[in-house]
């Protein structure tokens, strides 16, 4: 049972703890903001970066008040379902709610801080989730299906995940081990992504043949800040400012060195040279692959793990991914390999190399994984992830669809070629003298109505010559020549 916050004594809280949980919270807040936030703005082309900038700072802020409002509760709060909590919002709107000590009832932890740091630090888990879904949408979904995409996927996908295995359900009552979110956030976002990326439809075709990075430092900076934010993300998992703590930090950067070595010395070996871009991807899949075991295994378990999650996600991504039929599936930053197929390694691994020790400094009572003789830890394992899935291959797609019952999927063909302009009327990079953005702007639309205009011209010529389709193509082409002189030429 909790304790009720008392203003003259309150011998439950733990300064120390809760420091450090709220420090832990905050690097996970910045993985998001500005962490992808300028990941995604600089991996895709110059014309999406303020999109893609954008579904990431709303997705944020939407989160937030619905986990307030409901997600919360329904994530860590009193049973409703054997999947499920009870929606609401007393612990974290009341001020006594806030107040009072952190506890997750259905699974019987009582942390030594407040409610109000526990409801924030599970916020920011809950929120990249839905952010690293987006990472397979970029460069075509429609904004206005992305705004309610995120708090529908929030509420029937996450907060099922995270009661079932973190919030005291039905997999957390069967033993299953996922120390920070293996499970519950990287493959349930996985496969959201790819399952997405599949209902959405692919980027216009000149977007996938010619998508290079139009900032590989901003891109940077963005990864070195998932990369130190990780630090928060496993090392707060343990609700305490110990011991396992450092374990959980000290294996999550030794799996994500090994497994960047593990991606680039791929590279090497098949494209005859090491890519930034490749070791970024392997940096993720190491962070991604050690979160639902950092403080439960040793440290020659954390580098295992790592050449593990360098190696088959790379397979899966440069030769399984471009074979048919899942090549047509466009999951832009391919969220599938590096978050579900590494979430799913992790959490298979933690069935492995789970220690004894480990699993007590999590106050947990399983005797360790196969390597502790405790094979049966891998079939939990197994099992949690065939529910996670199974629930977004099913959820996501259902989501998608009431949706584009209301608004469109995708952007039109044209917005998808002009980009930002289109869509937010902004530009990432405004490098413009007097009138120069007019032109430019008029030659983008000039563009698109060339386009539209050879696109009619072929379909009014089905039964025509070839002669009369290319006539009509140049007579438009003089057209189109003598509108952008003109807008060039007018002061």
């Amino acid at each position: 049972m909790a304790a009720q916050w008392n203003s003259t004594s309150n011998a439950w809280l733990d300064t120390g703890d809760n420091a450090w949980q709220m420090t832990a919270a905050t690097v996970v807040g910045l993985q998001s903001v500005p962490g992808l936030v300028i990941f995604y703005a600089g991996v895709v082309k110059k014309k999406w970066a303020v999109n893609s900038s954008f579904m990431v700072f709303y997705a944020f802020a939407a989160v937030m008040l619905c986990w307030v409002c409901w997600a919360y509760e329904m994530s860590f709060g009193e049973q409703w379902a054997p999947f499920l909590g009870k929606p609401g919002a007393v612990q974290t709107l009341t001020i006594l709610g806030q107040l009072s000590q952190a506890v997750i009832p259905s699974a019987n932890i009582v942390a030594a801080f407040p409610m109000a740091t526990m409801v924030y630090f599970q916020f920011v888990f809950a929120a990249i989730s839905v952010i690293l879904v987006a990472g397979a949408y970029l460069s075509r979904m429609n904004f206005a299906a992305w705004i309610l995409f995120v708090p529908l996927w929030l509420t029937f996908s996450y907060s099922v995940s995270a009661y079932s295995i973190w919030g005291g359900g039905w997999l957390f009552q069967m033993g299953v081990l996922d120390y920070a979110g293996g499970y519950v956030i990287h493959l349930g976002a996985g496969v959201a992504a790819y399952m997405g990326a599949w209902m959405i439809g692919p980027r216009l075709k000149q977007d996938r043949e010619d998508f290079e990075p139009n900032n590989i430092p901003l891109m940077m900076a963005g990864a070195g800040m998932l990369w130190l934010g990780w630090n928060g993300f496993n090392g707060g998992a343990s609700f305490a400012a110990g011991a396992d703590a450092s374990v959980a930090v000290l294996n999550t950067n030794i799996c994500t060195a090994a497994s960047l070595l593990a991606w680039m010395f791929m590279d090497i070996v098949y494209f005859k040279k090491p890519s930034i871009i490749g070791a970024c991807q392997g940096m993720i899949t190491g962070l991604v692959a050690i979160t639902p075991c950092a403080g439960l295994v040793a440290g020659w378990g954390a580098i295992c793990i790592g050449l593990i999650s360098g190696v088959i996600p790379w397979i899966s991504m440069n030769i399984v991914a471009k074979t048919q039929p899942l090549k047509h599936i466009d999951d832009v930053l391919g969220v599938v390999h590096t978050h579900a197929v590494a979430g799913l390694l992790g959490g298979l691994c933690t069935g492995i190399f789970a220690t004894v020790e480990g699993c007590e400094a999590f106050a947990l009572t399983t005797p360790g994984g196969a390597v502790a003789g405790n094979w049966y830890q891998l079939y939990i394992q197994f099992v949690a992830a065939l529910f996670v899935i199974a629930l977004n291959i099913v959820i996501t797609p259902i989501i998608l669809l009431m949706i584009s019952f209301v608004v469109p999927l995708r952007m039109s063909d044209e917005d998808l070629i002009i980009g930002d302009a289109a869509c937010h009327g902004e530009d990432a990079y405004a490098f413009y003298h007097d009138g120069a953005k007019e032109i430019d702007l008029a030659r983008t639309a000039s563009g698109v109505s060339m386009l539209a205009m050879q696109q009619n011209a072929l379909r009014a010529a089905s039964g025509a010559s070839m002669v009369a389709v290319q006539q009509n193509a140049l007579a438009n082409t003089n057209a189109l020549t003598l509108e952008t002189v003109a807008v060039k030429t007018t002061p």
